[in-house]
């Protein structure tokens, strides 16, 4: 698999790989993440779409760019996409990319022909209590110290603590992930739980015509898992629970969330 058009569109870092003329499958990633988080999946999904993964605001190697709130972010997906003389594509958010990968329909439902979202909670009491390492990274008073001396064992094991299985961390997500401010994370979250408490996501889901499908782990400990089936009540989609699988099934179980992804995709779906 080769990459190819490396490139910057509106201030946000994209990557494409797999054919150029293949349906377009737009990957966004969830918060303090980045494109590379996609690493694993993109040669499963490449050998059909035209994959493209992008970094938000901030995030990877994009630079800081407010405003971060949820509608902004999803508006400079559109042009992005514009730019690139693509659409509709089938939109994919894992975490809180789902919310941007939501809000893009939203905005334009002529850029997304359907949605795939990963692990993203679907409303805010569905959260649970998070490991210590991540509410020690992350909160006030210890976050900002601990995220200005934070070393890569640090990051790796921050990340590992929301997969329920050993995953492989590539080092270009490790740097990427040292990239991003503590402030711009602190920001991020926070406009994340603004439109998620503004309306639930199945709500939102509920007013748009367009397929769905929703992948959580079974044993995912950032969200409740239970809280998958709220998805039952948009009538367009399919929810998919994997067994043994935490809050990253693109990297604890690509091929299994890959396969999925490319099932739903499937021109004769």
């Amino acid at each position: 698999m080769s990459e190819y058009d490396l490139e910057s569109s509106h201030g946000l870092h994209v990557a494409q790989t797999g054919p150029r003329q293949a349906p377009p499958l737009l990957l966004v990633h969830g918060s303090g993440a980045s494109g590379a988080f996609w690493g694993p999946m993109a040669p499963i999904l490449a050998d059909h779409h035209r994959v493209i993964r992008v970094d938000l605001p901030g995030c990877g190697q994009s630079p800081p760019s407010p405003p971060y709130d949820v509608p902004a972010q999803a508006a400079r997906l559109a042009a992005m996409l514009h730019d690139l003389g693509l659409g509709p594509v089938t939109a994919v958010g894992h975490s809180s990319g789902g919310y941007v990968a939501t809000a893009l329909a939203e905005q334009r439902p002529d850029l997304v022909r359907a949605l795939a979202l990963i692990s993203t909670g679907p409303g805010p009491d569905a959260f649970l209590p998070q490991p210590v390492v991540l509410r020690a990274l992350l909160a006030p008073p210890l976050g900002p110290l601990l995220w200005a001396r934070r070393s890569d064992a640090m990051i790796r094991s921050g990340i590992s603590a929301t997969a329920a299985r050993p995953v492989d961390l590539p080092d270009e997500l490790v740097a990427d992930v040292r990239r991003l401010s503590y402030r711009t994370l602190r920001t991020l979250l926070r406009r994340f739980d603004d439109y998620l408490t503004e309306r639930s996501v199945p709500e939102r889901l509920a007013a748009l015509d367009v397929p769905v499908l929703v992948v959580f782990g079974a044993a995912d400990p950032r969200w409740d898992p239970a809280s998958a089936h709220r998805y039952d009540a948009v009538p367009t989609a399919r929810v998919e629970l994997l067994a043994g699988v935490g809050h990253l099934p693109l990297l604890e179980a690509p091929e299994t969330t890959g396969r999925l992804l490319l099932d739903f995709t499937a021109p004769d779906r």
